[in-house]
């Protein structure tokens, strides 16, 4: 087995953040009745026309800017011929001659604390857009299949990688990359529980340092990163021993058995020449102008490789913490927010990785659905640094402005929480508590000085933990030497 080496090359299937289908205006919420999202043009009517929807080209030339694709000006719609019970219209509507995109690239971190810092570059071979086909119900029990059309015409991009990647390791950085990357340019919520993110695998064999490829499989729809990387290593075992035998590997798609953790055969893998391809009769050429991309090139978003970069080296975070700001877009737009209010990015990283993620998690919150206004951390932060309020004081206004949007001035004011920093009010508390503690002043007298945080803890308990603590100790050391002289 160490002669060989694994061959892997991806076609992910993305469902579009669009509100209606790509060639109709039945929506794509998801989870719905069965056959309840579905209209003449979505379920096959004869006679029935495609109407392309714009949001679903804007998102594909996004996509293909993020993928550091070339676009292609001229572009156009193939039929993809195939008959399955869940296409009803017998055809997919695809791109093969004349694809979105074509030629790009993205890069994966494979950094690890033994081997350090490694990127690899994924190449992109193309971009596609096209039609999602329904979907088939098996029933056990009753030992019928349903079909549910909802899904028909939700629009999808399939992006397809060269053959670049020689571990389930490599295969899965790439795929958690690109979720990062298409939620964050918002094409795509990319939720692979639903569906939206799916990825076909095409593995093959080959001895280290072979030129040519071994002959492929292809496993379909894998739906999660765990079955992507056991599949993987599956087939590439079963490969290997098919070969160490003697025997032959067959071009063939396979699916994956969840349950038993294997791969298993489906149907012989059809070439292109098989679906019959041929120019959409129903659908006008794409002219992609010059203003067109230039507007998409000015509104996509610094993607976050970059900001985790900028975070890093301008920011001075370390790469982990960078790692998770710039991950959701929400997220990072907050956190440089709040690093411009309070002056200090590294105490915005900080309040950001700890009370605010974990505000996140207790109420299983997720990015998109955050409220709090964008300046209250910020304000917070400053606030603190100010010695305005402590710093148990200002978790309990971030909760407040998490759940209600509340201004931090706001809520200091109506509960009380400013810190006291007069010390006419402060001197007659600290007098009280060192009455009561004669026994303490006494031994701090004699050199016992470590009963100064005792005294000081006294003072700051009497306060309700609203006093200054610089104030505060001040005032407690100026009256025990006082005592003293």
């Amino acid at each position: 087995m160490s002669d060989y080496e694994t061959v892997v090359g991806l076609e992910v299937h993305v469902e579009l953040k669009t509100e209606s289908k790509i060639f109709c205006s039945c929506p794509t919420k998801f989870g719905g009745a069965p056959n309840a999202q579905i209209c003449e043009v979505c379920a096959g009517l004869p006679g029935a026309l495609p109407r392309l929807n714009q949001k679903v080209v804007d998102y594909a030339i996004r996509t293909a800017l993020a993928l550091h694709c070339e676009v292609t000006r001229e572009s156009r719609f193939d039929r993809k011929n195939y008959f399955y019970p869940d296409l009803p219209k017998g055809y997919q509507i695809s791109q093969l001659y004349a694809p979105i995109g074509r030629d790009g690239f993205m890069d994966i971190d494979l950094s690890s604390p033994d081997e350090g810092s490694i990127t690899k570059r994924i190449r992109i071979h193309e971009l596609h857009m096209e039609d999602d086909a329904g979907k088939l119900t098996h029933d056990e029990a009753s030992r019928k299949t349903f079909i549910d059309l909802s899904r028909c015409g939700v629009p999808l991009l399939e992006i397809v990688t060269e053959p670049d990647f020689r571990s389930a390791e490599e295969v899965v950085a790439f795929l958690e990359t690109l979720r990062t990357m298409l939620k964050f340019i918002g094409v795509s919520d990319c939720k692979m529980q639903e569906g939206s993110l799916r990825a076909d695998v095409n593995l093959s064999v080959r001895q280290v340092g072979a030129d040519e490829l071994g002959t492929r499989t292809e496993m379909k729809n894998l739906s999660s990163f765990r079955a992507v990387s056991k599949a993987i290593s599956y087939e590439a075992d079963r490969q290997w021993k098919v070969i160490s035998e003697g025997g032959t590997i067959e071009r063939e798609t396979r699916r994956w058995d969840e349950e038993k953790e294997v791969s298993l055969a489906m149907r012989k893998k059809e070439d292109a020449a098989e679906y019959k391809y041929f120019p959409e009769p129903d659908l006008p050429m794409l002219h992609i102008t010059s203003q067109k991309l230039a507007t998409a090139r000015a509104e996509l978003p610094e993607l976050p490789q970059e900001r985790k970069n900028r975070y890093v080296t301008q920011m001075g975070l370390p790469k982990y913490d960078a790692g998770l700001l710039s991950a959701e877009r929400k997220i990072a737009e907050l956190f440089e927010k709040t690093a411009r209010i309070c002056g200090d990015p590294k105490e915005a990283s900080n309040w950001m990785m700890g009370d605010f993620m974990k505000l996140l998690n207790d109420t299983s919150t997720a990015p998109e659905e955050i409220e709090i206004r964008e300046e209250s951390l910020g304000e917070i932060i400053l606030m603190v640094k100010e010695g305005r309020i402590s710093r148990a004081s200002a978790k309990e206004v971030l909760r407040s402005a998490f759940a209600e949007e509340t201004v931090p001035e706001e809520y200091a004011t109506a509960h009380d929480l400013w810190l006291i920093r007069d010390e006419a009010v402060l001197m007659p508390v600290v007098q009280q508590v060192l009455d009561a503690n004669e026994k303490a002043v006494n031994e701090y007298r004699a050199g016992k000085t470590k009963n100064l945080q005792f005294l000081l803890g006294q003072s700051m308990r009497a306060t309700k933990g609203k006093a200054d603590p610089s104030v505060l100790a001040m005032l407690v050391t100026q009256a025990l030497q006082n005592d003293m002289t």
